[in-house]
């Protein structure tokens, strides 16, 4: 009895100091998993974030893992092997509707939304030295696009098709990509992260480097193309670039199974989308994740728990999104 007394005052102690605990913690699990994607990317920083914060608050050991990015992440998902994931809404709408590069002709529709997180801007990064300053200089290049399931590996080959140019395709996390870049092994580093990339970071402030988006006509070719909108990467991310520069982005949601528990879905979207300030306080990119966004969905059914905290904080969500 004694345990059971103090296990409850735990419970409303946390209420009292953070956000509000659900008190039917029965079906929660003990632990879960945030599927994330490489090193040097914005995901694995974002998601080790969000998971210390979901321990620290909701009294649940999450962990991320590395993952090679938002294709593999739906599938974990989708087969309950992680519990919550982080996806670009590109690759998230091939999984969802069985187009997926990983489960082709497998419906994910176990996924559900739960909050936004930013915007995805596509760039590339090169030694000064190689004289690559555009993305048609690309063309017979070797070029990683970053780990094989990402939001890069995914689109980046699409891009360059439709730009007509085909380089020397490559994988690998987004740290091991720079240092071959440093070390000559590849030419350059095209990828897709929030910003700042820490990658792009590490390797502007070490080198000499050139980091660049897409001229208007590319931008233009690609939005018809491809499902991303044109996006302005602010100057001053990295040393050596105080400029604006033109690109495409893709928007980024968390995740969950539908079989989540609703309260511990509504504690987990309750939690990250009032306390922006602790999220942009993980990474800057989270200056996004808040629920004004929560219409960047426009296909993935809400998670019930995820419908319950928007309704109650006055966001709408469409009928067509909400769960049966």
């Amino acid at each position: 009895m004694r345990t059971f007394v103090m296990a409850a005052l735990n419970v409303a102690a946390l209420c009292l100091a953070g956000p509000a605990v659900a008190q039917d913690r029965e079906d929660w699990p003990s632990s879960m998993t945030v599927g994330t994607a490489s090193q040097g990317g914005t995901y694995f920083i974002y998601g080790t974030g969000l998971a210390n914060l979901i321990s620290q608050e909701l009294d649940v050991n999450a962990s991320a893992e590395v993952t090679g990015g938002p294709v593999q992440n739906a599938t974990l998902v989708e087969t309950g092997d992680h519990q919550l994931g982080l996806v670009t809404m590109g690759p998230a709408h091939e999984a969802w509707t069985g187009e997926s590069e990983l489960a082709p002709g497998v419906e994910h529709q176990s996924l559900r939304a739960l909050f936004p997180m930013y915007q995805t801007p596509f760039q590339v990064v090169a030694l000064a030295s190689s004289g690559i300053e555009n993305v048609t200089d690309l063309d017979g290049k070797r070029v990683s696009v970053g780990p094989a399931g990402g939001t890069a590996a995914t689109y980046w080959p699409r891009y360059f098709e439709t730009l007509g140019i085909s380089p020397e395709i490559s994988y690998s996390g987004a740290n091991d990509a720079v240092g071959q870049v440093k070390d000559g092994l590849i030419d350059a580093f095209a990828f897709a992260a929030g910003v700042p990339i820490s990658a792009f970071a590490q390797i502007a402030a070490e080198n000499d480097v050139n980091i660049f988006g897409f001229t208007p006509e590319q931008q233009e070719q690609i939005v018809e193309a491809h499902p991303v909108a044109p996006f302005e990467v602010p100057g001053g991310l990295y040393e050596g670039f105080p400029d604006p520069q033109q690109t495409v982005a893709m928007w980024n949601f968390a995740i969950a199974h539908e079989d989540m528990p609703e309260s511990l879905a509504y504690e987990i979207t309750k939690l990250v989308m009032e306390n922006n300030d602790r999220m942009r306080s993980i990474h800057a990119s989270a200056k996004e994740t808040v629920p004004e966004n929560v219409d960047k969905n426009t296909f993935m059914t809400f998670h019930p728990g995820a419908v319950r905290y928007y309704e109650e904080a006055g966001v709408t969500i469409p009928d067509e999104l909400k769960p049966e």
